[in-house]
């Protein structure tokens, strides 16, 4: 077993970040809220609601963010590497929902529309804009490497689109009269926060299922072993997510017969090719000889007779 620990200096400057994003995201739903009503703005308290959520999503990314951070112990052996992955999945999970009740807001009021202070909904949106973009600036790059940052960052990016329609709409309703365009944009904007969590819950989920990890093709990994000098044949190959970006390998390696410092260099040759080309820096790697008797199981471990009095092995 060979286990590589990696530190991350922006960890704590990341923990930080979500902390005062979450603290001005709720004082934002509270001016957006007062504002959508007194303006009778739908778009207004729909955006009111997706960053009702947002608080809720940096919460999560915040608590994930502090768990997964934590060191394995005696009971989570792995460590905690899941737990910003899980409050992805919830994160985005929670953007469908609001997105689904949006539309149906949308549809009503596209029925029984109804009239709006422009200047409030350009005022409230333009904050917005700035608060989202900020946030989504000090995220920008902890969101590269990390699906529980990155979808706090989506939930950043779809703010601040729909603050820029919201501004949009306000103009058009100011020299048009249009107020139905109020609800098309709300309606809008829930398609386009669906659009982005999908993506976000289809990795996630897939990490939690143990999928192979995104961009890693398990071909290209047994070709690339295969190459290594000593190493015949490479099976039983597993490859899954600890986290976002902690990947895991196991597998059996037949190798020629060779000395234990011979079979020392292949598995050093081995998990450096493997850090280097894929970024699997945790493998589990059991070597076969060519001697050993291959059953389907795997490779025969000799058995005395005297070590296990009425056990018979049949290979």
């Amino acid at each position: 077993m060979h286990s590589h620990s990696h530190s991350h200096p922006h960890h704590g400057t990341t923990g930080s970040t979500l902390q005062w994003s979450l603290a001005a995201t709720v004082l934002f739903v509270g001016i957006e809220v007062v504002a959508g009503i007194r303006s009778h703005s739908l778009a207004l308290l729909s955006d009111a609601g997706h960053n009702f959520t947002d608080a809720l999503a940096l919460f999560l990314a915040w608590f994930g963010f502090y768990l997964q951070s934590k060191p394995a112990d005696e009971s989570k052996t792995y460590g905690y590497h899941r737990a910003g992955v899980l409050s992805a999945f919830v994160n985005a999970l929670t953007l469908v929902a609001l997105s689904a009740w949006i539309l149906y807001e949308g549809v009503v009021r596209l029925r029984h529309p109804e009239a709006v202070q422009e200047a409030v909904m350009i005022g409230v949106a333009g904050l917005g804009l700035l608060l989202n973009g900020g946030i989504m600036l000090s995220l920008r790059a902890a969101s590269k490497n990390d699906i529980n940052v990155r979808s706090a960052f989506i939930h950043m990016l779809g703010d601040a689109v729909g603050s820029v329609a919201i501004m949009a709409g306000a103009v058009i309703i100011y020299y048009t009269g249009w107020v139905q365009v109020d609800a098309i944009l709300s309606m809008l904007i829930s398609v386009l926060i669906i659009w982005t969590a999908w993506d976000i819950i289809r990795e996630s989920l897939n990490i939690l299922l143990e999928g192979l990890p995104r961009g890693i093709a398990l071909p290209a990994v047994t070709c690339s072993m295969r190459s290594i000098p000593g190493v015949l044949d490479v099976h039983d190959l597993h490859i899954w997510s600890l986290g976002s970006s902690t990947h895991a390998l196991s597998c059996h390696v037949l190798i020629e017969d060779v000395p234990p410092s011979a079979s020392d260099v292949i598995l050093r040759s081995l998990n450096g090719m493997l850090a280097e080309q894929f970024r699997i820096f945790h493998t589990t790697v059991q070597f076969e000889h060519v001697s050993c008797a291959i059953s389907e199981t795997g490779c025969a471990i000799p058995v005395h007779p005297e070590d296990h009095e009425g056990h018979h092995h049949h290979h």
